[in-house]
């Protein structure tokens, strides 16, 4: 599931500040069930590695903080880090490893598979980890539709008329559809023009990398 908040994030402005330049939120995507799920795994990491650290002996404690300083990062980078920025000018993508920034001008389409990916027009790829995909969501809400075209059907034939309640999409193919939508309205806006930059969240990857060779060297030498 993904959760849209409303806010703007500091690191990034989206428009030219000044007295007559208006002020635009970001709308983000998330994943609870992600956010939760990282939580959980930090917990369950901090309390054993803690423990190892003050309780172990001989060289448990520098293995358990080796292992911290390897899992922490990527567990981070996995479920808590990934987060989708849209507003009107450009769509960031925040991956585990790497920060895209995608203006609408550049966008040739955002489809929905096995995941969700957005394309450029020069036919480079980025997926999405902020909006999983639920293949067995998707097919609940394509039952339900159905569902609703049929009762919309029957209703039909016996002359009963009324709104048809819409189809209930997954959360994911939701925001899929609203962002489809925003490029469509955007993607010749002046404003949204530009090219696209990809920065490596090196802040991420140099602490696991770090942790990853100590912990190997700690085993090679035991």
């Amino acid at each position: 599931m993904t959760s849209p908040e409303h806010q703007s994030p500091d690191p990034e402005p989206t428009k030219p500040t000044g007295s007559a330049a208006p002020r635009y939120q970001d709308r983000i995507y998330r994943s609870p069930a992600g956010i939760v799920g990282g939580v959980l795994l930090l917990a369950v990491i901090g309390w054993l590695g803690v423990d190892a650290v003050f309780a172990g002996e001989g060289r448990t404690p520098w293995l358990a903080l080796a292992a911290m300083l390897f899992l922490v990062p990527l567990i981070v980078a996995y479920t808590l880090r990934p987060a989708v920025y849209v507003n009107d000018d450009r769509l960031r993508v925040r991956n585990p490893f790497r920060v895209i920034v995608l203006p609408w001008g550049q966008v040739t389409s955002l489809r929905s598979g096995f995941t969700n990916e957005v394309f450029t027009d020069s036919g480079a790829k980025y997926q999405l980890w902020a909006l999983p995909v639920s293949l067995r969501a998707r097919s609940k809400a394509n039952r339900q539709e159905a569902r609703a075209a049929a009762r919309a059907e029957l209703k039909g034939g016996r002359g009963a008329g009324g709104a048809v309640e819409g189809p209930r999409q997954h959360e994911s193919d939701r925001a899929m559809g609203e962002m489809r939508e925003l490029h469509e309205r955007r993607q010749g806006a002046e404003a949204a023009q530009g090219e696209v930059t990809v920065r490596w969240a090196y802040e991420i990857a140099a602490p696991a990398v770090a942790g990853a060779v100590l912990l190997a060297v700690l085993l090679a030498v035991g």
